[in-house]
């Protein structure tokens, strides 16, 4: 049996690293600010952790749905390690549910998910040893976690990040930031870069896409984790009616110089249409460059504007195979549980709703 063989049989639930069981015999999930209690079969908001007679798992442990390798600067971070590549990579799920999403089959991941509830899953399964392991045979410098939010499968990001520690490696985390002050002390030590989104100064925008959301709990985060001493750098992708008041902007920049001081970089994105967002416009450049000049003049430092660039897209990555240099049979045989603790019944499917 091939090593990759050998670990897709390994394939198993973890424990989620987060959770409290509570007297009622429902379990409450302290990864993300959603806090979702689940009782047995249920499955979390992002759909990556069902409740098993009173104890929370990560389905997605190791599941790979995308990868690639970029220059950091692409992630985007400017001021940590510039020059240097990362190997990205993702798997399912996401605490958010953002109308025009690029990565949607990644992100949402319903359908990948359902597949690894009911034990029919074929996709890649890679152990946090062997990824590191990957990474240093490409010769890249450091591990992004991106595509959908890394704190849905924050076991594994954990674990990775302890063998990237080991062999030299650097650690990035793109993220929403709609996460738990918990789940940032883990992230303390183990990741060396947070870029987090902002994505508007509007309660009504964040309401949108995650309903219990607000503005204050997603920067009380970004603050929090550079705190922490994570090096932080944050994002903005403006889209045209949405979140592209120009004084709305300038406050952003305002937030960013108030709390994260005049140096910490701030990132303009343009958007580009899709999904649920596919009538809208591609972002006027116009309306990016004010942003920009207004931050400027508020005495941020490091302001950049990307004309052709939006989120940190997977679509158009090579196939996780080449990566691994795997054989694509053997990489996507069907995926498993290793234990027996399931029973016949297997994963409860139960959805979660708030």
């Amino acid at each position: 049996m091939s090593e990759i063989a050998k670990q897709t049989a390994r394939y198993q639930l973890q424990e989620t690293r987060l959770q409290e069981k509570l007297a009622d015999g429902t379990t409450r999930c302290h990864l993300c600010l959603w806090r979702c209690k689940l009782k047995h079969g249920q499955r979390g908001f992002c759909q990556a952790h069902v409740n098993r007679y009173g104890t929370l798992y990560n389905l997605s442990y190791g599941i790979i749905s995308a990868m690639d390798i970029n220059p950091i600067e692409e992630k985007p971070v400017k001021h940590f390690r510039p020059g240097t590549k990362v190997m990205s990579l993702g798997s399912y799920g996401c605490n958010f549910r953002c109308k025009g999403c690029h990565n949607l089959e990644i992100s949402w991941g319903v359908t990948a998910l359902d597949a690894l509830a009911h034990g029919e899953s074929t996709d890649a399964y890679v152990s946090p040893t062997e990824l590191v392991a990957t990474a240093q045979r490409h010769g890249v410098q450091g591990i992004a976690f991106t595509y959908s939010e890394p704190a849905v499968w924050l076991e594994y990001v954990l674990d990775v990040c302890r063998e990237a520690k080991q062999a030299g490696l650097y650690t990035v985390y793109v993220s929403n930031s709609f996460v738990t002050t918990e789940a940032l002390r883990l992230l303390q030590g183990a990741i060396d870069v947070v870029c987090s989104d902002i994505k508007s100064l509007s309660d009504d925008f964040y309401l949108d896409i995650c309903r219990p959301a607000k503005v204050q709990m997603v920067l009380d985060s970004i603050e929090a984790a550079q705190r922490l001493g994570i090096h932080v750098e944050t994002r903005t992708n403006v889209i045209p009616t949405k979140n592209d008041d120009v004084d709305m902007l300038r406050n952003i920049a305002q937030w960013i110089y108030d709390h994260l001081g005049a140096d910490s970089p701030w990132h303009i994105t343009k958007f580009f249409p899709a999904y649920q967002l596919s009538h809208l416009p591609i972002t006027p450049s116009e309306i990016m460059w004010r942003a920009y000049e207004s931050a400027k003049q508020i005495g941020l430092r490091n302001v950049y504007v990307y004309d052709d660039k939006g989120c940190d897209c997977a679509k158009d990555n090579l196939p996780v195979s080449l990566y691994l240099n795997a054989d694509p049979s053997e990489l996507h045989q069907v995926k498993k549980c290793a234990a027996a603790c399931c029973g016949e019944e297997g994963v409860l499917l139960k959805k979660y709703e708030k």
